[in-house]
């Protein structure tokens, strides 16, 4: 294998072992037999598996969700709302989410390297609509892009990750409606 598909082949095996096992029982031998290379690969690119771990994770985090610019705020939202569901729906997210944020709760280095990787990514988006969608009107002046963040991916994510129920056909529009009408209320 090249040296770039050794890298891949140990990013997807952390992946699936998250997702199989949690982060508490996942073990860099394990990783190694699943991407079929040997531990001293492993090593060679992180040093322990916190490292290992939080670097695949943000790195997956911080991907870039393309930006939507439907010519609308409610349309920029729906899309944007169906793709973070998409996303959350996914067999290995399902799973990595709701252990990763366990383990959140006992080790303050993961809740700050998850939130780092989120938040950056999440405010630029937040920033990026909100700005587009005041620029055309449809959003009052001072609008909080921090707030619209919460209120945008707040609910996909309980509903998704948490309660673990599905999103109805129209759930996504209502939804994006609710949270602009709340945006405009917010700020009279």
């Amino acid at each position: 294998m090249l040296r770039g598909d050794i890298t891949v082949a140990i990013r997807n095996a952390v992946m699936n072992e998250l997702a199989e096992v949690g982060y508490g029982r996942l073990s860099i031998e394990a990783v190694a037999r699943r991407a079929g290379v040997g531990k001293t690969a492993i090593y060679r690119r992180w040093s322990n598996k916190l490292e290992m771990v939080m670097e695949i994770v943000s790195d997956v985090a911080e991907r870039k969700v393309p930006l939507p610019d439907t010519g609308s705020f409610a349309g920029d939202l729906e899309l944007l709302m169906m793709i973070v569901s998409r996303a959350l729906q996914h067999r290995i997210a399902s799973q990595i989410i709701p252990d990763l944020m366990a383990e959140a709760a006992r080790n303050p280095q993961i809740a700050e390297t998850l939130q780092r990787a989120l938040r950056t990514h999440q405010q630029a988006l937040a920033e990026k609509l909100v700005g587009q969608a005041v620029a055309r009107g449809e959003l009052p002046e001072g609008t909080d892009p921090g707030l619209a963040v919460d209120m945008m991916l707040g609910p996909l994510y309980w509903r998704l990750a948490i309660a673990r129920e599905p999103v109805a056909d129209d759930y996504l529009e209502k939804l994006a409606l609710a949270v602009t009408g709340a945006l405009r209320a917010a700020h009279p």
